[in-house]
């Protein structure tokens, strides 16, 4: 079963006033950092925190009522499962998600607080979906995809309407690419409006089954490794959704972890955006350089999520300063009589950098029983700041590398 721009049309009418109506501002600092003229828009502001409310409520609205009556189910890591949660309880439709072991908690939460059944089945969302398949012939429910059911791609189409009314003289939109539902949705939707748009997807480089169905020709299984970006770790991209993005997107581009870290970071500070990792990737590309092509032009990249859990944001902004040189780590060889650790110190603070751990290392130190290893960990401003403080102790004799 296809999809057509009427598909898409017709879903913005019928989830119009349901939806936070997401804006689509300029942003002076990310424009500044990336070259281009970047727009944002933020579906991370939608109710559930992410754009997946669209497709839901679109496929939810559908429904005959004795699929109302008997409920839908649905397997997903995080996002599609609270929008279908929200939606399907705002529409008085029972709802059921069975989740990875892995989903992210606050996710698993949010999801529970909206009146949805989890269920914990399975370390991969290809064996949530075999339970929730098993479950389907048990109770009768109806199962809508996250990312490949034509109502859904239909639903998260209407977003590109809404950017092409916000942003009417753009260049290009760079989609993040899991399943490939919502590329598949803005590309249908631009392409035949605006054929001159540039429509990009970004995938993460460990989980790019967009990328592997482009070189195969058609959706094939990957091996996907864990990634920061966990919203667009899905397997095997939608036969539907990639018969759809196949001949209208334009260009595709991987991102790696450093890229995907920084990006949220960057979000967060110059943005004040707290964003997910998948939600990010379009950024990413951007600050990695990947679209060289697009300098000067006008950008819009949806911002489609910003469910993210504490500790895993705690673990991506160390990343992000990692990646951006103001958390750097490094080993200096220093004397062990008194004194020498001030001395050391003393340099450090000399140069602006602040400690945020230091460990004596004197097993594994050279011959000299007066000198002792010390691995530090410090808080710098960029990478150059970091060479100049190496620089500094190498001269007072600290023999200090990265």
């Amino acid at each position: 079963m296809g999809v057509t721009f009427e598909d898409i049309t017709q879903a913005a009418t019928r989830i119009a006033g349901h939806l936070v109506d997401t804006p689509c501002p300029l942003s002076i600092p990310l424009s500044e950092a990336t070259g281009m003229e970047i727009y944002c828009k933020l579906e991370y502001l939608q109710r559930t925190g992410s754009f997946k409310e669209r497709g839901a409520r679109n496929a939810l609205t559908l429904l005959g009522p004795e699929q109302r009556r008997r409920g839908v189910i649905a397997a997903s890591a995080g996002n599609h499962a609270l929008g279908l949660a929200y939606h399907a309880q705002l529409l008085g439709i029972p709802a059921t998600v069975v989740m990875p072991k892995f989903a992210p908690l606050t996710k698993l939460v949010n999801c529970r607080k909206l009146g949805a059944e989890v269920i914990l089945e399975g370390t991969t969302i290809a064996e949530a979906r075999a339970h929730a398949d098993v479950i389907v012939a048990q109770r009768g429910l109806t199962y809508i995809n996250g990312f490949d059911d034509p109502a859904i791609i239909a639903g998260q189409g209407t977003i590109a309407l809404e950017i092409l009314e916000q942003v009417p003289e753009l260049d290009a939109i760079i989609v993040p690419v899991g399943g490939a539902g919502l590329i598949a949705g803005i590309a249908l939707a631009v392409k035949h409006l605006k054929p001159g748009v540039k429509v990009i997807g970004v995938e993460p480089e460990r989980a790019a089954s967009f990328t592997a169905a482009l070189t195969a020709g058609e959706p094939v299984a990957i091996e996907m490794r864990s990634t920061l970006a966990d919203g667009l770790a899905v397997p095997k991209v939608g036969g539907n959704s990639f018969q759809l993005a196949r001949p209208r997107v334009d260009r595709t581009v991987l991102v790696n972890e450093h890229a995907l870290a920084l990006a949220v970071l960057r979000l967060m500070e110059l943005e004040k955006a707290v964003v997910e990792g998948a939600g990010a990737a379009s950024l990413a590309a951007c600050l990695a350089g990947l679209l060289p092509e697009l300098a000067g032009r006008k950008v819009v990249l949806p911002l489609c999520g910003g469910n993210i859990d504490l500790t895993m944001l705690g673990r991506i902004i160390e990343r992000g300063l990692a990646s951006d040189g103001r958390l750097c780590r490094f080993t200096a060889t220093i004397s062990d009589r008194p004194g020498g650790l001030a001395r050391f110190a003393q340099v450090l603070a000399e140069q602006g950098a602040s400690i945020v751990d230091i460990a004596h290392d004197r097993a594994f130190s050279d011959e000299d029983l007066n000198r002792v290893s010390v691995h530090c960990l410090v808080e710098t401003r960029d990478h150059e700041h970091l060479r100049a403080i190496l620089d500094c102790l190498n001269r007072d004799g600290f023999s200090a590398v990265p």
